[in-house]
């Protein structure tokens, strides 16, 4: 094999990796740590990956070197060391001072800048900060469909006049449908009109409020958020029982919102349901415009992969985008993951096989292909797992779900609990019970029933359940 073909198999191994990964890992570490890595060449016993700095290639060796074997050995079929080279045209990585917080790996930096394609701030405004945009997610790539229409025209018009249209605008949605890429392209349209943009996840909203009021550095804290054109909060959620930190975001958004400022958020339920946020904050936030993203229709589904098979530079038989659009239905993560885990499938196989040309892509290469991705993998899940989330989702500690407290909303998180105690741990009805604070098997199976029954006409409840059940998965 020539080094030419080494490294096209190298990429498109990655790419299937990638495509893995993506199934796998939460979304922000997927962004921060694997977006921008390239397969580099491969040889029969190491695979070299290349990534954009120093920071990410000890990332994935240290942390996620074990999955990321894995994925590479389901991938080629056997084992090999692999090895992260940061690219030789790659400048060395800046550190903030002090560092803008945790995410869900541990510390991480900041995602680097796109590449400076803007225009300069004017002389007599702050410089730009280091606001994190994803540089793929604009208004140009994001397709509508009727399960997001409102929520792109909303985010549009944000973006076109910041702080006169829609202030506030919330998002809202489940897991990979899109908010957080609306997010991001309004944040990239607002900065070609030279507005000074702020990007925070919730988590690093709550850590730099923390560390702040532990250095003494508040007048900083209320510099750096409150001198921002347009405010993007992603995951609004998690300040949920957070006291201090609610109180730090209430006068930010008030400072904000006076001023005539943009405030974007999103969050993964409506702002009715945000239980236990501050009533002050989640009536400032009813005050704008709050829009949703449902569940991508299959004409939806099919224009994402339509779009995302143009992008990737490969084409596939209509029936194999169809095959895909009807298996892959929760988010879009999913559909591009499954849809790069195929391409990659078939790159890998052209080049082993005498160039076998993409034409001759057929259903059964792509059953083939998905067959990991797609099966129904049994679930580990525990009693404990299911309690922790449904304790989290609803706001409702552990003592009182097993407790006897009856106002509607504990009584409701209790029967979601029996309900995914015996869905998704399969425990029998007497163990349900016991669990539960020693409750009758004849309460759980009405407790059960009652769940099944609601299910049928009550949308909220079906969203509830598939947030907790995603959560369970990751």
């Amino acid at each position: 094999m020539t080094v030419q073909e080494s490294n096209n198999t190298a990429r498109e191994t990655w790419r299937a990796v990638l495509g893995r990964l993506e199934l796998q890992v939460p979304r922000s570490s997927y962004k921060t740590w694997l977006s921008s890595t390239n397969g580099l060449s491969a040889s029969d016993s190491e695979f070299v990956v290349q990534t954009p700095n120093a920071f990410v290639a000890e990332m994935l060796d240290q942390r996620m070197y074990s999955l990321i074997s894995r994925c590479l050995e389901d991938v080629t079929g056997q084992r090999m060391e692999i090895r992260f080279e940061v690219a030789s045209n790659a400048l060395p990585p800046k550190r903030e001072a002090p560092p803008s917080g945790t995410g869900s790996m541990g510390t991480e930096p900041l995602p680097p800048l796109e590449p400076a394609s803007l225009p300069p701030p004017p002389a007599n405004r702050p410089s730009y900060r280091r606001v994190g945009l994803n540089s793929t997610y604009r208004f140009e790539n994001f397709i509508v469909g009727s399960s997001n229409n409102l929520a792109h025209a909303a985010s549009v018009k944000v973006s076109e006049n910041p702080g006169a249209a829609y202030n506030p605008l919330v998002i809202y949605s489940g897991v990979g449908l899109g908010k957080t890429h609306l997010m991001h392209a309004i944040g990239h349209q607002a900065r070609l009109a030279s507005h000074d943009v702020l990007y925070s996840t919730t988590e690093e909203f709550t850590n730099e409020y923390i560390r702040a009021i532990r250095e003494g550095t508040t007048e900083e804290f209320r510099d750096r958020y409150r001198s921002a054109d347009v405010l993007l909060l992603d995951d609004i959620q998690f300040i949920i029982g957070k006291e201090q930190t609610q109180e730090g975001f209430f006068h930010t958004f008030n400072a904000l919102h006076m001023a005539g400022k943009q405030i974007v958020i999103t969050c993964d339920r409506p702002v009715s349901e945000l239980s236990l946020l501050q009533d002050r904050i989640s009536s400032r936030l009813a005050g704008g415009l709050v829009a949703d993203i449902q569940t991508p229709d299959f004409e939806t589904r099919l224009a994402i992969l339509h779009a995302k098979a143009e992008q990737i530079g490969q084409q596939f038989p209509h029936s194999v985008l169809d095959y895909i659009a009807g298996r892959v239905k929760k988010n879009v993560r999913e559909l591009e993951g499954s849809l790069n885990i195929v391409a990659a499938y078939v790159g890998i196989g052209s080049l082993a096989v005498n160039g076998k040309s993409e034409s001759n892509i057929d259903l059964g290469l792509v059953e083939e292909a998905l067959e990991d991705a797609l099966k129904d993998s049994p679930r580990r899940v525990s009693e404990e797992d299911v309690l922790n989330a449904v304790s989290r989702y609803f706001s409702i500690d552990k003592a009182t779900l097993k407790g006897r407290k009856r106002d509607k909303a504990t009584a409701q998180a209790r029967h979601v609990s029996m309900y995914l105690l015996r869905e998704e741990v399969q425990l029998p009805l007497a163990t349900i019970g016991r669990v539960m604070g020693r409750k009758d098997h004849t309460t759980v199976i009405h407790a059960c029933k009652r769940i099944e029954q609601q299910l049928e006409a009550d949308t909220r409840l079906r969203r509830d359940l598939m947030n907790i059940r995603e959560s369970l998965v990751a």
